[in-house]
């Protein structure tokens, strides 16, 4: 026999990732049928912690948001987000990878007031939703899914016009998005920034010349409400395929009713009159439904868009400052 055992080299990153990851498949699909498949993380600093079968792995990403550019009205300026491969892991392994990550954060990024550290994870999974507590994160918006399905008509309203927006709506529409994220700001992770207004008002010229779907309510000719959307499609290797089954989808990115209307019906009946066109395509791929953002901390969007048939699939979690990870 050998004087020595033999050496068994350690794993690469890589394949303990792409172990991990066929276990978290198989955790998805049990947690809700809705999921699609797990993805391989994007490319950033691989984090592997103990031993099988309490191995868990992860990826730290950062990234830093330009000065003017949109996602700056929803989202810190510098982030480092957890991309975790947890495979079929319970608390303990969790608690360790959030700790690693607090190890991770940038030195700048722990300096920056307006950063943030966050993780997108399935909704269902109430074993990570504890873990996450714990560390500070707050549950700031959710990812929620609607199948394809007619909305019941709201009561009659004959003062109340539903039409398509032009380009000659643009400043209406752009009144009532500050509207909305007037409000937003105050119950989730919207921020009012100092040129929050013109991004707005180029995001949406941008969208109504592309033709892209947007309606406003009219009540006697003055403009109370509007949704604004789009389309989307996940396909394999495309950023949604880790979000969404692949197929064709709707997206509600703006609902805004303005403050004297709220209540009356003038939402419902915006999204009433927007999902019929949003659950066509022309693509040839399965139409699988709408889906929009919606902030749980909201008391309006909380309750409305549940209403309306929308669930959560995903939570985002984060925490303001990063520093704040604990």
């Amino acid at each position: 026999m050998p004087r020595h055992a033999a050496r068994v080299a350690p794993e690469a990153p890589a394949q303990v990732l792409a172990d991990l990851l066929e276990l978290q498949r198989r955790r998805f699909a049990a947690l809700d049928p809705r999921l699609p498949d797990a993805v391989a993380p994007p490319p950033g600093d691989i984090v592997v912690l103990g031993t099988p079968p309490q191995r868990v792995a992860g990826v730290v990403t950062h990234h830093t948001w330009p000065a003017g550019s949109g996602p700056l009205l929803w989202s810190a300026a510098q982030v480092s987000e957890l991309h975790p491969v947890v495979g079929a892991a319970g608390h303990a392994p969790l608690h360790a990878l959030v700790e690693a990550w607090r190890g991770r954060l940038l030195p700048a990024v722990l300096r920056e007031p307006d950063s943030a550290a966050t993780v997108t994870w399935p909704s269902r999974d109430v074993v990570a939703t504890r873990v996450f507590l714990d560390h500070g994160l707050v549950p700031l918006a959710v990812l929620a899914v609607r199948p394809p399905a007619p909305l019941p008509a709201p009561p009659p309203d004959p003062e109340l016009e539903m039409r398509r927006a032009t380009t000659d709506d643009l400043e209406t529409c752009v009144r009532l998005a500050m509207e909305e994220l007037a409000y937003s700001s105050q119950v989730g992770g919207s921020l009012v920034r100092a040129d929050a207004e013109a991004v707005k008002r180029t995001t949406i010229r941008d969208r109504l010349t592309r033709g892209e779907p947007t309606w406003i309510a009219l009540r006697r000719d003055h403009a109370v409400g509007m949704v604004e959307c789009g389309r989307a499609e996940s396909t394999p290797g495309t950023w949604l395929a880790g979000l969404l089954p692949h197929g064709a989808w709707g997206y509600v990115n703006c609902a805004s009713v303005t403050s004297s209307e709220r209540g009356g019906g003038v939402g419902h009946r915006l999204v009433a009159t927007a999902l019929p066109e949003l659950e066509t395509t022309r693509s040839g791929l399965p139409v699988r439904g709408t889906y929009l953002y919606y902030n749980p901390p909201n008391p309006l969007s909380s309750v409305f868009w549940p209403r309306a048939g929308y669930r959560p699939l995903w939570t985002l979690w984060e925490v303001r400052p990063a520093g704040g990870l604990r």
